[in-house]
């Protein structure tokens, strides 16, 4: 009587458990680059008119690529904005798009918020860091990970999906592209006090101006002697020279590994699908 080889079976059923792992897996990725690429198809349409073709906001809508609160929504958080829009803003619902097409934008969205980009630092982020909070003085108005000042957006998340000489610009020519809200204004009261900073909120009648100490002024206009609005950026101008090339090449390098180390959580396709139907 022959003996049964178990031993030839268990080989057997590991190698048909690997091909199937190996199969899902393939079939995993092989869906999510297609729905990159539906993605990238249904983006320019949909949400490109308000938002930029590149997510980095338009006339009619704001920034969703770069934007920290945006980089930091989950993945169903997301879907369920473009599914149901947001009430009281120009954000309609596309709820018609039926939920793979949601996805897709949401996995596109991602990848424009710089999701798996890999960049190749100039300098030492260790070096860097140490810059932006000492010698270079942008933690008295930047925030990063919870450390510095308030008066500046906060770069926790700016350097995710950024070039490098997009970033050097950014800090050596603060002036070039610049908003109206990252201007200077300066309000003299009638007792001679002057008060330096941004305005953060402005009609014919007040002014709210935050200082670079991180407070907020109000003011009835009507009682300033003066107000000026500078067509200067609050943020120095004089970092090229201030900061040699390999000084700015650490900042750089400190904001690149600072966003890539503060990634959005994730949440996958199936958890999405559980939600929407509890919703």
């Amino acid at each position: 009587m022959t003996k049964p080889n178990y031993r030839a079976k268990s080989v057997k059923l590991f190698c048909l458990a690997v091909l199937a792992v190996g199969a899902a897996l393939a079939e995993k990725r092989t869906v999510a680059a297609g729905d990159a690429r539906e993605g990238a198809r249904l983006f320019p349409s949909t949400c490109g008119g308000c938002h930029g073709l590149d997510g980095h906001g338009g006339e009619r809508a704001p920034d969703i690529a770069g934007r920290r609160e945006i980089q930091k929504l989950s993945d169903v958080a997301l879907a369920k904005v473009i599914r149901e829009g947001v009430a009281g803003t120009g954000m309609p619902a596309f709820r018609d798009l039926g939920n793979a097409k949601i996805q897709a934008l949401v996995r596109h969205l991602r990848k424009l918020q710089g999701e798996n980009a890999v960049s190749s630092l100039p300098g030492s982020p260790v070096a860097g860091k140490a810059l932006f909070l000492g010698k270079a003085g942008c933690a008295e108005c930047h925030m990063v990970d919870g450390t510095g000042g308030f008066i500046g957006s906060d770069l926790s998340a700016y350097g995710r999906g950024r070039a490098v000489a997009e970033i050097r610009s950014a800090i050596v020519n603060p002036a070039d592209n610049l908003q109206e809200r990252g201007r200077v204004v300066v309000a003299t009261t009638s007792d001679g006090q002057t008060f330096t900073g941004i305005a953060r909120n402005e009609d014919n009648f007040s002014l709210q101006l935050q200082t670079k100490d991180g407070a907020f002024h109000f003011f009835e206009k009507s009682s300033l002697r003066a107000l000026e609005h500078r067509t200067e950026s609050v943020m120095p101008s004089d970092y090229a020279v201030r900061l040699s090339a390999q000084e700015i090449d650490d900042v750089i390098s400190y904001l690149i590994a600072a966003a890539q180390n503060s990634r959005p959580k994730q949440l996958d396709r199936k958890q999405g699908t559980a939600e929407e139907a509890q919703e």
